[in-house]
């Protein structure tokens, strides 16, 4: 794709017209706060990332894959022990215990664009290792919340959120930016996919374990611990491109046409209030006129933030050069399959933990086959990817989605737990770890190597936005058809009124997928017809 060129020259533009001389192999344009847009070599075709040893590469990869890790570890680790942390604070209302995951998702999914366009500006690098250490400080504060109440533990989550939010654009965009395209790189991008139902169980487990052992609490505070860890060792074995050539210094003013953050702020804005409303919703209902202000001022400024992005902003967030058919597809996939997996995932572990009274540690127990299948999944997506079209792993992807909520949506609440709830923890993996390592790598390669940070958050924000969103749909679905929640078989309509809902969302996910598949060949068909037509006359 052609990079995005603002009316007026900028110092950044004239940088990216510097080119890389022969004796300058390997170098990219990251110094010691640059952007790493070119970290692969312009003249061996050969990336960064091979060029290490193969110890440096795993620990490299590894370290980056900990952004996804950990994200997935912070949802489990207080779903995990949900009803555990709403005694201790006095919350019973559903919607409110659903706030606890909410808020955390709100902002990983609200704030990814913006923190991509800081990790294009200032260097993933960097950002990565910032957004790892502002995670750690934010987890910290949220098990101190213990000695407050749950509007400072919902706060300090909110906060927390903008860490991961942080660190998966910046991660992926590092992996984007060190290799090239190919099947090495689908295969890194597979492996970070592969983290996601791994990190979500064993931070439901740790959370647990601490909470049946010590204190829930703690799960947080190691959890801080951790993320402070990591952070200490990414900077020391991500590798550090060679410095840049010497460049003007920008202005204030060009720091904050850079940034976009009118757009930005109206983007976040629009995203927050309409995610705030549909989940508050949940809590109060629909007859709160605050509710109402707040979705609708958040739809109102969703035209606001695409006029400022294309009418106004010299350098938008989005690189709408980049956002054709296929990757309309293919974020409208992603959005609807892993709105159906926040439902599924929110409402199985309640089903566990409430109408079939496991513990914590069974939950985790009855839901551990995720993470193996999830790595296993990756691995194979990995291979397909080099080998199936992208929109072929889609559909297989949305199918699994699909077939998993229905298993757990029709499973009779007294059915033995290896009957249809232990098959759908072998399938919805399938959906997961098809879904995001195939959206990823074709935005990747859809959009130009400076746009690698834009590219991650725009997938990253629809996943983790999406699992938010669905959840105040869900809540308000359930509230109204659980005739008041006051007996067991009550309590389990309302969960099957979530459920059918996601899968009316993953079924839909499913049909786009579908078309997805039909226009490929169909465009390919128009191609060769195109191209008989033109040799026919030369004959």
């Amino acid at each position: 794709m052609a990079d995005q060129v603002s009316s007026e020259p900028t110092p950044r533009d004239e940088e990216n017209d510097t080119k890389l001389q022969p004796s300058q192999t390997h170098q990219g344009r990251e110094g010691e706060d640059g952007n790493p847009s070119d970290l692969t070599n312009s003249i061996s075709n050969k990336s960064i990332a091979e060029t290490l040893p193969l110890g440096h590469e795993i620990l490299f990869v590894g370290t980056v894959c900990c952004a996804q890790f950990m994200t997935q570890s912070g949802l489990g680790q207080c779903l995990g022990i949900l009803r555990v942390i709403g005694d201790d604070f006095g919350l019973t209302n559903p919607g409110e215990l659903s706030w606890l995951i909410a808020a955390y998702s709100l902002t990983v999914g609200s704030f990814i664009i913006l923190a991509g366009r800081f990790g294009d500006l200032y260097g993933y690098k960097k950002m990565l290792i910032i957004g790892f250490l502002w995670f750690s400080l934010w987890s910290m504060i949220s098990g101190l919340a213990v000695y407050s109440n749950h509007v400072l533990f919902n706060f300090a989550r909110a906060l927390q959120g903008i860490g991961p939010a942080i660190c998966l654009p910046n991660g992926l965009a590092l992996l984007g930016s060190v290799y090239a395209p190919g099947p090495r790189k689908a295969m890194v991008f597979a492996l970070f996919g592969a983290t996601a139902p791994g990190g979500a169980v064993i931070g439901s487990l740790f959370a647990g374990l601490f909470a049946e052992l010590a204190w829930w609490p703690w799960a947080f505070w190691s959890f801080s611990i951790a993320l402070a860890g990591i952070a200490a060792i990414g900077s020391i074995v991500i590798p550090n491109p060679p410095r840049k050539i010497s460049k003007p210094k920008m202005s204030l003013r060009n720091h904050l046409t850079e940034l976009d953050l009118l757009g930005g702020l109206c983007g976040v804005t629009a995203l927050v209030l309409i995610n705030f409303a549909w989940n508050q919703a949940g809590v109060v209902g629909w007859s709160k006129a605050y509710v109402y202000v707040c979705l609708i001022l958040g739809i109102l400024f969703v035209p606001v933030f695409f006029f400022i992005e294309v009418r106004v902003s010299t350098a938008p967030l989005i690189p709408f050069e980049a956002l054709n058919s296929d990757v309309a597809f293919v974020l409208g996939c992603v959005a609807c399959g892993w709105s159906s997996f926040g439902i599924w995932v929110y409402y199985l572990w309640q089903f566990f933990e409430i109408l079939r009274e496991d513990s914590p540690l069974l939950a985790v127990a009855h839901v551990c086959p995720v993470a193996v299948i999830g790595a296993l999944a990756s691995v194979t997506t990995g291979i397909l990817l080099g080998r199936l079209r992208p929109a072929w792993v889609m559909m297989i992807a949305l199918t699994a989605f699909t077939v998993g909520i229905i298993l757990v949506a029709t499973a009779p609440m007294d059915q033995i737990y290896w009957g249809q709830t232990f098959f759908c923890t072998l399938i919805i993996p399938w959906g997961m770890d098809m879904s995001f390592p195939a959206a990823t790598l074709i935005l990747s390669n859809a959009v130009s190597k400076e746009h690698q940070g834009v590219a991650a958050s725009l997938v990253n924000t629809v996943v983790n936005y999406s699992i938010s969103l669905s959840l105040g749909f869900a809540g308000t679905i359930a509230s109204h058809v659980e005739r008041g929640g006051r007996t067991p078989a009550d309590v389990l309509l309302g969960y099957r009124g979530a459920w059918y809902m996601g899968i009316g969302l993953a079924g839909f996910g499913l049909f786009l997928s579908v078309v997805f598949v039909m226009k490929g060949y169909w465009s390919d068909r128009r191609v060769q017809s195109q191209s008989a037509r033109d040799e026919k006359p030369s004959r």
